[in-house]
């Protein structure tokens, strides 16, 4: 059946948040209502990736963008629109920095979006995720196809090698090197994990890809069982990601029901099966050895190396991990072929490479470039730059394990090489933005805390070590700061680097380190002369009403939370400095 217009809602988890399901909802009654219900369809897609202009509700053949939706909105756009065929102006998306000058109104021409090159993202914000039959329809599944009736396991892995695919969880370890080591392994019993335990702050690339185009996963992960002899796997992803688990669950019915997971495959002989394994949201299971541990129903901690998972994993078994977005490349390497791919990137950093872009940045969103492509591309091409005007101060990249980009380097490529060169890392692909209000101490006690939350307590180095670095920052930005400070924060991030036995507290302080060393002006100012000079650590805060600019509006009365302005209407107006809680909402008020 043919729909002469598709309308396509975005119902990631950031548009779901914003109403998203109303808006679905409100679109099918008013298609009702002007019996368009035969003519019009309406899709409920995973993440455009835009998600600085959610709710999103995209258009086609039409391919008019619409922005910031709300289910108030759609009754105008189905009598407007597509009743009508009148495109809703004020809806329409309009910002001259994200459009092109062409006069009709092309989605593909979105700056946004073309200057970047999705791969993993391919079908994200195009699809119905619940529909297998859509994901068919863009390819879907004829890689599977190929590898079972057309190649070996060997010339998988050989591929694989050749396209210089490395994993995108933040190691970059060569994907098929890590296929290799298991398909050699003796023993017939054989496992494959997705790693989709994301969790780093501000990073949300698997769960969108998850979200939009689970079904690429799916193949991907059959064809890395295919490649080393396994015939179960497991998708390990928090029960936080509610969406996700559903739309996977719902792949995976489809899949086994047309034949693509199962017995004989394809009529290849290959059995295939994939189980999903809930995790608790704690951030060390993204390591895999802690990831099995709870996978096997144990505390999840992190075991020495070697024994590495590829000779014994799960159950002891030999096992390869990969995390999402590296599955999601599978399929299309081997359908375009290994030197189409590795035509991509950089030397030694192949293909493409998502990041969740967010902090003070305009457009918030997933963006996926070629890897190689410059910190400056990504924040001011894609990214349209700093808010209001503001100067670029620094990024973070890599989570709370992550180092500090200075704006001194913001022209640095980047692929896994020069991040490490530069005292950074690649990670799983959150990148912060930080403009130049940002108190840089503030921001290494924020992952700190985020660190001491979320350390397993095995390690002395990492347990203790973590607190007592929070511990001096906390009074730092308290007021008690002392210099010898400096050199007790560099003892304890040292050790921790060189005794944990675990990447996450290995570079557990790597933010603090690099921080102190890119900006000690403002760890002095904080030590020495007992001041924030962005005013946001609330101790060095001093907040007063100017007696020349008060009208005695009243307007600061309404937002104090803790009622210790006093004055009356028409008059002057002065804040009790000890009761006030240096909450920041007066500087909030426009004048």
């Amino acid at each position: 059946f043919m729909y002469r217009t598709n309308v396509l809602c975005c119902a990631g988890t950031g548009c779901t948040a914003s109403n998203s399901q109303q808006i679905y909802d409100n679109f099918n009654e008013a298609l009702k209502k002007y019996g368009l219900e035969d003519e019009v369809k309406v899709i409920k897609t995973g993440c455009f990736g835009l998600c600085q202009k959610g709710p999103i509700v995209a258009v086609y053949p039409d391919k008019v963008f619409y922005n910031h939706v709300t289910p108030e909105d759609v009754e105008k756009i189905v009598s407007e629109h597509l009743y009508k065929g009148r495109v809703v102006k004020e809806l329409e998306m309009t910002d001259e920095d994200l459009l092109t000058k062409e006069t009709i109104y092309d989605i593909d021409k979105i700056k946004f979006y073309e200057k970047q090159q999705r791969i993993a993202l391919r079908n994200c914000g195009k699809i119905n995720p619940e529909d297998i039959s859509e994901y068919i329809a863009m390819d879907g599944y004829s890689a599977l196809g190929k590898v079972l009736t057309e190649m070996t396991p060997q010339e998988v892995i050989d591929e694989m090698k050749k396209s210089g695919l490395r994993g995108r969880g933040g190691a970059g370890f060569p994907t098929g090197v890590k296929w290799q080591f298991e398909k050699d392994q003796p023993g017939d019993e054989k496992y494959v994990i997705c790693n989709a335990d994301e969790g780093d702050p501000g990073a949300f690339m698997d769960r969108s890809i998850l979200e939009g185009d689970p079904n690429a996963i799916i193949e991907g992960m059959a064809i890395m069982a295919y490649a080393v002899g396994a015939h179960l796997g497991y998708i390990y992803i928090r029960a936080e990601y509610p969406i996700a688990v559903h739309r996977l669950k719902v792949a995976i019915k489809q899949a086994k029901e047309l034949g693509l997971l199962g017995k004989n495959i394809f009529g290849s002989g290959f059995d295939f099966d994939i189980e999903i394994r809930l995790g608790a949201g704690a951030f060390v299971c993204g390591e895999e050895t802690a990831l099995i541990a709870s996978i096997e129903g144990k505390r999840g901690m992190p075991n020495p190396k070697p024994p590495f998972p590829a000779v014994s994993g799960v159950w002891g078994k030999p096992t390869s991990i990969n995390n999402v977005e590296t599955l999601a490349n599978v399929a299309q390497i081997i359908n375009k072929g290994a030197a189409w791919y590795s035509a991509m990137g950089t030397e030694k950093s192949k293909g493409t490479k998502v990041f969740a872009l967010g902090g003070k940045i305009n457009h918030t969103g997933l963006v996926e470039i070629p890897m190689g492509t410059t910190l400056e591309h990504i924040i001011y091409e894609i990214g349209g730059g700093i808010p209001n005007g503001k100067k670029f101060k620094a990024a973070q990249t890599g989570g709370p394990s992550g180092g500090c980009i200075p704006a001194s380097l913001i022209e640095t490529e980047v692929d896994y090489d020069n991040l490490t060169a530069i005292g950074c890392m690649m990670g799983s692909g959150g990148l912060i933005v930080m403009d130049e209000d940002t108190c840089m101490v503030d921001m290494a006690k924020f992952f700190l805390e985020f660190t001491v939350d979320e350390s397993c307590g095995k390690c002395t180095p990492c347990r203790v070590g973590t607190k007592r670095l929070l511990e001096l920052l906390d009074k730092i930005t308290e007021g008690k700061g002392k210099k010898e400070y400096m050199d007790m924060i560099a003892e304890i991030g040292e050790a921790m680097t060189f005794s944990c036995p675990c990447s996450m507290g290995q570079t557990g302080s790597r933010f603090t380190l690099s921080s102190m060393e890119l900006f000690m002006d403002e760890y002095d100012d904080h030590t020495k002369r007992k001041k924030c000079k962005n005013n946001v650590c609330s101790a060095f805060m001093s907040i007063y009403i100017d007696p020349n600019a008060c009208t005695g509006c009243e307007d600061c009365v309404d937002v104090c939370p803790a009622e210790c302005i006093e004055g009356k209407a028409g008059f002057i107006h002065m804040i009790d400095s000890f009761d006030c809680t240096k909450c920041g909402k007066y500087y909030s008020l426009e004048d």
